[in-house]
């Protein structure tokens, strides 16, 4: 059965994307920890991170970097933490999270809601930005 994941890649669920490439995709977390949290997910559908070959993981990162660059342009924050934890959908995927201080990348905390007025703006924002990062 295909994550979650693979159904917004596959556009059957909606998602927020703010960036995407042949390999990769970028989009906002449902259950955001701050502003602007995002997830950078391969395309290909792998349970674990250390399950991926090099070439795959290499370019994961690659992208993370970039999707981080454009994050620390459009969203007020002292710095975009990074964590893959996976044990939430059994699909790679990368936690950005702008932050401003240490709790705000602290998993057990209450996540926020913002509505999807909210949600389509921080996309358009990061999306717009993504290509001059």
């Amino acid at each position: 059965m295909a994550s979650v994941f693979t159904k917004i890649i596959q556009r059957e669920v909606p998602g927020y994307i703010v960036a995407e490439n042949d390999f990769f995709i970028a989009f906002l977390d449902a259950f955001p920890l701050t502003q602007g949290h995002t997830l950078v997910v391969p395309k290909k559908e792998v349970d674990k991170i250390w399950d991926l070959d090099s070439k795959t993981y290499a370019g994961l990162m690659e992208f993370a970097y970039e999707v981080a660059q454009t994050l620390e342009k459009t969203i007020s924050c002292r710095r975009v933490g990074m964590a893959v934890i996976g044990l939430e959908v059994p699909h790679v995927h990368v936690h950005l999270v702008p932050m401003n201080q240490m709790n705000d990348i602290n998993f057990s905390q209450e996540k926020k809601k913002f509505s999807d007025e909210k949600m389509k703006e921080i996309q358009t924002k990061i999306k717009s930005q993504f290509s001059k990062a």
